[in-house]
C-alpha cells in the first residue's frame, strides 16, 4: 500500500496523517504538494484537515483548482483509494467527487470536542475491521461540518449505504442532542457509489493510538492494510 498524502497551502494536519499511516499500518506515507500532476504510483490519497488557502471564499472552494485535484480526480475514477479528513472532505465536495455541501455549523461557531460516532456501515475499504452500528469516539475540529444534501439525493445515497458515519450518543442511538453541528441525518461521513472515496468530518487520525487518548479511529486505518 503506498499511501500519498496531499498537502495544500494551510494544510496542517498532513503529519498527523502520516503518522497514523506509518504507525497503525506499517506502510510508508509520502507528502505530495498541491502543485505535484502525477499520482500513478500511489493507492491511497489522503487529503488532510486543516484550512487550505486560508478557507477563503468558502471551505475547499480555492483547494478544488489546485493542479494535483485533477490527478486525484483520475485515480478516483481508476477505482483507487480517496480518503478526505475534515478539510479534505470540504475539498472532496466542492470538486465534485462526493454529493453535498458542508455548511457553518448550526450555531455558527468553531467546534473543537471529542464527539461519538456510530458505524452504519463496514462495507467500505475504509471500515471494513470496524464493527457495523457499534459506537467509537474521535476528535472533530471545524466551523463548516454541518452537511447537507438535497433530498432526492439523500435518498439514493440511503438507498445506496453511502452514509458511513453518524453522530450519535454513547449508546451508538442518533439523537438530535448528538449532533455537533446541525448535520442532515447526523452524517459525519459519507461514501461514493463505487465506494472508494470517503469524506469525514472527525479525525481517525487523531484517535489511532491509546497514548493520543484514544483509539476509536485506529480501525480506519487498519481496514487499508
Amino acid at each position: 500500500m503506498k499511501v500519498g498524502i496531499i498537502v495544500f497551502p494551510g494544510s496542517n494536519c498532513d503529519t498527523d496523517c502520516a503518522h497514523a499511516v506509518r504507525a497503525v499500518t506499517g506502510e510508508a506515507a509520502e507528502f505530495v504538494w498541491h502543485k505535484e500532476t502525477s499520482l500513478k504510483k500511489f493507492d491511497l490519497i489522503i487529503l488532510p484537515g486543516g484550512f487550505s488557502y486560508g478557507d477563503y471564499l468558502r471551505c475547499g472552494a480555492i483547494a478544488k483548482f489546485s493542479p494535483i485535484m485533477q490527478e486525484v480526480r483520475r485515480h478516483a475514477d481508476s477505482g483507487r483509494l480517496v480518503l478526505g479528513i475534515c478539510n479534505g472532505f470540504q475539498i472532496l465536495t466542492e470538486a465534485g467527487l462526493l454529493p453535498g455541501a458542508l455548511m457553518r455549523n448550526r450555531r455558527l461557531k468553531f467546534i473543537c470536542d471529542t464527539v461519538t460516532l456510530k458505524l452504519a456501515t463496514t462495507d467500505t475499504p475504509f471500515t471494513s475491521k470496524g464493527r457495523k452500528g457499534a459506537p467509537c469516539r474521535m476528535p472533530i475540529a471545524h466551523m463548516e461540518g454541518n452537511y447537507f444534501v438535497d433530498a432526492g439525493s439523500l435518498k439514493k445515497m440511503e438507498e445506496k449505504g453511502q452514509i458511513v458515519f453518524q453522530y450519535a450518543d454513547e449508546s451508538g442511538k442518533i439523537t438530535d442532542s448528538a449532533n455537533p453541528n446541525g448535520s442532515l441525518r447526523n452524517i459525519a461521513g459519507i461514501c461514493n457509489e463505487k465506494r472508494n472515496v470517503l469524506g469525514m468530518m472527525p479525525h481517525p487520525e487523531r484517535a489511532s493510538e491509546a497514548v493520543l487518548g484514544g483509539d476509536g479511529g485506529r480501525f480506519v486505518f487498519e481496514s487499508l492494510c
